[in-house]
């Protein structure tokens, strides 16, 4: 019997050595074997048999890793301590490679975390750099066989290259459809004295060695899938399929030993020609969404650019793709670094959870450089960006595994459930339907067999649910509605109750107006009031600092903003508290009916910034549509001033709460959610993150302000709120064009049964239906969800 390596599959015959009853090829195999073995990682041989591949000797081969300025260039963060690199693995190929590398910290106490994106065959590792560093992490993958690609040139090529194993396998399966159909010509054409005398035996023993890379290198897939699915007590779509191809081999084989029969390797290689091909068109068709996805799903955020115009600065909003190297940028408080840059001016605190999940702020001084993704907790400072944004680095910060939250998707489960059951019946059905012909007629229980198992595959339905889903977010990326995954559209559909903040939510800080009651300010009071508010991020703060007249910009000796009360702030020997009455200590003003912004100044109680509140347009009458289908309300952190306005234009039924702070609003939707609400949060992103991340589905409005919270599902430019029930109606309608998807999907597998079951089906006829079946499909959900979108204007941008 051949020895194969326990670890890597190899035959070792010759060269085996032998531990612990297993036989390997090399030392190195052997030696990665008793890593695992002493971390009690066995569990990696598991999942797939011989899954790893030989570590290769690598003395001094990544000496080079020890030069700091090469490790600049390949790590996404470093801030001393921890440093987090994205490295190109090409040997990742199975479950046992996904969890074995998710595994690292098991064997390296250092590594902190391993996240892998096995689409991309990337692994993205965070590790303390104390006593571990680059080097070190490359030397343990390349150990366990797992080194990385890296190229100092063009560190993103390996990230680039394209998996064409596909195409290759297509080829192949085609190559030799062609050929075995050549052969197979004179049957077909019942040329029996030239086909019997001369060529029967080697035609027959050709199309079986054209049938063999075929069925074990384009069709391997099929079986490894399958096999995975039942290891894990699973019936998946390819049970079927792998079944299918089997009978067909077997069958076939058997037929031209025993001199029976010429097989049906036509309809063999047909079959996996035409189920590759499905399958590449399927996945074009999805890379294609993706990567329309991945291009239009920026964040709608903005920073400050502070430039000088004859010795004076001016500051300007500016989308954050529109930053360049060089830039002087303005971070206030709660904002986040769009990009890697130097600290110019001011105290920064940098909160760096987004990143690594780490919540213990940094201190860094002038000249230090903060890294993208951190945020600033203590008032504005000034960077200078050494690089320009990278939308899909933020993306990628966006859906961090760190801040994920177990929300259920119960649709999902749903799609799953039915493609499970749907699995096991069309297996029944096989089984029967071979069993009648085999006592009416033997000849045709074969072709019964395998035609019911390939026309019944469920393809289509495993598959139109993330088509549809992808196509409707790539249209609501478009309309300027970003969602952090698709299966947030799912969840719209399914929420029952609406809650709203009001502050920069439904209005807008773009046309309040603003009066001030109260003592005059002096000169030195009105400059640190403008500085104090320059550093806060709150809807107030940023429309009474653009009513206040221009002052000389100053950096803060100290700030701090409580989240939902107000701001401290000190400049040489001036203190300044801005915020809610209560905030500054004033109780005589806490009972007043208005929204307004109250100013303390060196301990004295100065006045009021008195807001008129305008409300976006179209709100009325988006509050109207929404209340047809959800039980709507408003928490507010406001007092009761304008309740008898809202009132008036606020459909009847709407629940006004006033008074909110950030953690009422919480325990207010945690109460709803005991009672089975399914809720929506919209809210400004900023005092509402706690509200936002309980909620079902959290919607951050965006002004022009570059505050982001990881706790929201969406963003929501704050110009298309009026378009909400548009996106609302589009996410049930998606539903309701998936489950028709299904319809379809059962009316073809119910037609297709009944000539399959018949035996009036051949299995290469059915190979071909099977891709065109699921084509039409996909088409339909695409269609229809285009057409839903075109209607309900959602096209125009």
């Amino acid at each position: 019997m051949n020895k194969t390596c326990f670890h890597c599959g190899n035959d070792c015959d010759k060269t085996a050595i032998v531990f612990e009853e297993k036989d390997f090829c090399c030392r190195g195999c052997k030696t990665v074997f008793e890593i695992f073995s002493s971390n009690d990682l066995t569990c990696y041989y598991d999942m797939q048999a011989a899954p790893g591949a030989i570590p290769e000797e690598i003395k001094g081969k990544y000496d080079y890793l020890e030069n700091q300025s090469i490790v600049e260039k390949l790590v996404e963060f470093d801030d001393g301590n921890l440093q987090i690199v994205n490295l190109y693995i090409p040997h990742m190929h199975c479950s046992s490679c996904i969890w074995i590398l998710e595994n690292l910290h098991k064997l390296q106490p250092h590594i902190k975390s391993a996240q892998v994106n096995f689409p991309q065959k990337t692994v993205r590792i965070t590790y303390k750099t104390n006593e571990f560093s680059l080097k070190d992490t490359v030397v343990l993958l390349n150990s366990i066989g797992y080194e990385p690609y890296i190229s100092l040139n063009d560190v993103d090529k390996g990230k680039k290259e394209v998996d064409r194993s596909l195409i290759y396998k297509l080829g192949v399966a085609g190559f030799a459809f062609g050929n075995v159909m050549f052969l197979s010509f004179p049957e077909y054409f019942e040329v029996s004295e030239f086909w019997l005398e001369q060529y029967k035996y080697l035609f027959r023993w050709l199309m079986f060695a054209f049938s063999l890379p075929v069925v074990f290198y384009s069709g391997q897939e099929f079986f490894i899938s399958a096999y995975k699915g039942l290891r894990s007590k699973m019936l998946n779509i390819d049970v079927p399929i792998a079944l299918g191809i089997l009978v067909l081999f077997l069958r076939s084989t058997t037929e031209i030993i025993l001199d029976i029969g010429t097989g049906f390797f036509d309809s063999l290689t047909g079959l996996v020609f035409f189920l590759l091909l499905g399958r590449f068109f399927q996945q074009k068709t999805y890379s294609f969404l993706s990567f329309e996805r991945d291009y239009k799903s920026y964040f709608p955020i903005a920073v400050t650019r502070i430039s000088k115009n004859r010795n004076q600065a001016k500051e300007e909003n500016i989308q954050v793709y529109e930053i360049k190297e060089g830039d002087r940028l303005l971070i206030r408080n709660a904002e986040l670094l769009p990009v890697d840059a130097i600290l110019i001016n001011g105290k920064a605190q940098i909160d760096y959870s987004f990143v690594t999940g780490e919540s213990e702020p940094v201190t860094k001084t002038s000249g230090e450089k903060l890294f993208a993704g951190g945020k600033q907790m203590a008032g504005g400072i000034e960077v200078e960006a050494l690089k320009s944004v990278e939308q899909s680095y933020l993306t990628q910060l966006w859906s961090n595994d760190v801040f994920s939250k177990d929300k259920s998707d119960s649709f999902v489960n749903l799609t799953n459930k039915i493609s499970r059951y749907f699995t096991i019946v069309i297996l029944l059905i096989a089984v029967v339907a071979t069993a009648f012909w085999l006592v009416t007629d033997a000849s045709m229980a074969i072709n019964v067999f395998t035609a019911v198992l390939i026309i019944a595959c469920p393809c289509a339905l495993a598959l139109s649910t993330p088509f549809a889903l992808g196509n409707m977010l790539r249209i609501f990326g478009r309309a300027k509605f970003y969602l952090k995954n698709a299966h947030i559209i799912e969840k719209l559909a399914q929420t029952d109750t609406i809650i709203f903040d009001k502050t920069g939510t439904i209005t807008t800080n773009q046309k309040s107006t603003i009066a001030y009651e109260g003592m005059t300010l002096d000169a030195e009071e009105e400059a640190l009031l403008k500085n104090t508010l320059r550093s806060s991020n709150h809807p107030l703060s940023r429309a009474l600092y653009d009513f206040l007249a221009e002052q000389d910009i100053h950096t803060l000796d100290d700030f701090e903003e409580v989240t939902g009360k107000g701001m401290r702030a000190k400049l040489n020997k001036n203190a300044m508290q801005v915020g809610s009455a209560s905030f500054v200590g004033n109780p005589a003003e806490q009972k007043q009916l208005d929204t307004s912004v109250h100013v303390k100044s060196n301990n004295e109680y100065k006045g009021k910034y008195v807001f008129r509140n305008q409300y976006r347009d179209g709100v009325d009458q988006l509050f109207k549509n929404l209340s047809a289908t959800h039980k709507i309300m408003i928490l507010s952190g406001d007092n009761e001033g304008e309740r008898q306005y809202l009132q008036e234009f606020l459909p009847q039924g709407t629940d006004l709460l006033f008074n909110q702070k950030p953690e009422d609003k919480l325990n207010y939707i945690k109460t709803l959610q005991k009672e089975g609400k399914k809720i929506i949060m919209v809210g400004d992103g900023l005092n509402d993150a706690g509200a936002l991340a309980q909620s079902d589905v959290g919607i951050a409005i965006a002004e022009n302000v570059n505050v982001f919270s990881p706790a929201c599902d969406a963003i929501l430019k704050a110009s298309k709120l009026q378009d909400f029930f548009k996106f609302m109606k589009a996410s049930k309608k998606t539903i309701s064009i998936i489950k028709w998807s299904f319809v379809l999907s059962f009316f073809y597998n119910v037609i297709g049964l009944y000539f399959a079951v018949t035996g009036q089906l051949m299995p290469v006829v059915a190979a071909i239906l099977m891709p065109l079946s699921s084509i039409s499909v996909l088409g339909f959900v695409t269609l229809m969800t285009n057409i839903v979108s075109k209607r309900l204007h959602l096209q125009k941008t």
